[in-house]
């Protein structure tokens, strides 16, 4: 079915940006939290890359950003209900996850059998 679109190809030019996944598994894992509050939980971020990342998920419908008139301003981030229903396929992708490092660790286990031991 040439010429036909594919909607996970439409879907993963959102997700599939660095750091867009651990965004959203950290926000499905905290209620409602700051800036400052994720950029500890994801250290390697750069804060310009998680001010674009946090831009880009709020513009297409991923989470909401809540401001707080208060001085100094505050600023939460979290989900939607559209997004939350992505909660379960990140569980599921961890779980996912652990058991290929598991697998991975068995591997190099058998293969390095020395390193194991120590």
């Amino acid at each position: 079915m040439k010429g036909e679109k594919c909607e996970v190809v439409d879907i993963w030019q959102i997700l599939g940006k660095r750091w867009s996944l651990h965004i959203l598994k950290n926000l499905s894992t905290n209620e409602n939290i700051r800036f400052n509050e994720l950029k500890r939980l994801i250290p390697d971020i750069s804060s310009t890359v998680l001010s674009q990342r946090l831009l880009e998920l709020e513009r297409e419908g991923l989470i909401t950003k809540k401001i707080y008139s208060e001085i100094p301003i505050r600023v939460e981030y979290g989900l939607t209900l559209r997004s939350k229903e992505l909660e379960t396929i990140l569980q599921q992708l961890s779980n996912w996850i652990a058991k290929w490092n598991a697998h991975e660790k068995k591997k190099e286990a058998k293969a390095f059998p020395q390193m194991s031991k120590s």
